[in-house]
């Protein structure tokens, strides 16, 4: 029936307008969240914890665990709501993006398990008796935290955004300087965590700042452009036809 309605010229090709708004937000929301995590606290956490300070802001360690929490699910939540369009392009690179995305932030959330381990530590250590025996584990369980979402996140993060912006890429649902722009700055995206296992400083540094920035800029500027004009039509169109023509020959 399908290739019947593409001999006939009929076109009910869906626009997808719903997957396009709400993968836009998600990249706002998951920019600001990775933002907003550091808000809290007033600064990253980092060693030697301060674990006096950290014990007495236990409300401030939760709302920065509930604002990462909201950044994980929103940065997976971009890929899955990519994926029924773009497999319908290429199927593997549109799943394979998903589990980027997906491993990316199941580490992001390690480490906000890491910070929530560290706050109980030190919740314990200000009732004990000898509390600097208690330094050594918190220092670690922040060492855990700043790896898993410096480096080892970071890595999948930068691989799924290469995977579904050459899917775009190639089949045109965006334009070309902006999903082009998407693997460029993906690929930039894999040097600072490359630099942060090589160096092991971890953090807000030079490389990362400089380096991730493309990759920012392009994701609000694919985000603007998704809630505004949504997926091309005629790409749209094309992709479909393709996918009748596919079942037409399997059948």
């Amino acid at each position: 029936m399908r290739a019947d309605r593409a001999r006939t010229g009929e076109t009910d090709t869906p626009s997808y307008r719903g997957n396009a708004i709400a993968v836009g937000v998600l990249f706002i929301l998951c920019s600001a969240a990775a933002v907003l995590s550091i808000v809290p606290l007033g600064a990253a956490v980092t060693a030697p914890v301060d674990m006096a300070k950290l014990a007495a802001n236990s409300d401030r360690v939760v709302w920065t665990a509930l604002i990462e929490f909201v950044w994980a699910i929103t940065g997976a939540g971009i890929a899955i709501g990519l994926y029924p369009v773009l497999k319908k392009s290429m199927p593997a690179l549109a799943l394979g993006s998903v589990i980027g995305r997906v491993f990316e932030n199941v580490f992001v959330l390690v480490g906000t398990l890491g910070l929530l381990a560290v706050l109980a530590v030190s919740q314990q250590a200000a009732s004990a008796a000898v509390p600097v025996s208690f330094q050594a584990i918190a220092d670690a369980l922040l060492g855990l935290r700043a790896w898993a979402t410096a480096f080892v996140a970071m890595i999948p993060f930068a691989i799924g955004t290469i995977l579904y912006s050459y899917v775009l890429y190639r089949s045109r649902l965006v334009p070309r300087w902006l999903s082009g722009w998407g693997i460029v700055a993906g690929v930039l995206a894999l040097a600072p965590p490359l630099y942060a296992g090589m160096t092991q400083e971890l953090g807000f540094t030079m490389v990362n700042n400089v380096f991730s920035a493309p990759i920012g800029v392009q994701e609000m500027t694919l985000a603007v452009w998704l809630i505004a004009k949504g997926f091309s039509k005629p790409a749209l169109v094309r992709v479909e036809s393709r996918v009748d023509s596919t079942e037409a020959r399997a059948s």
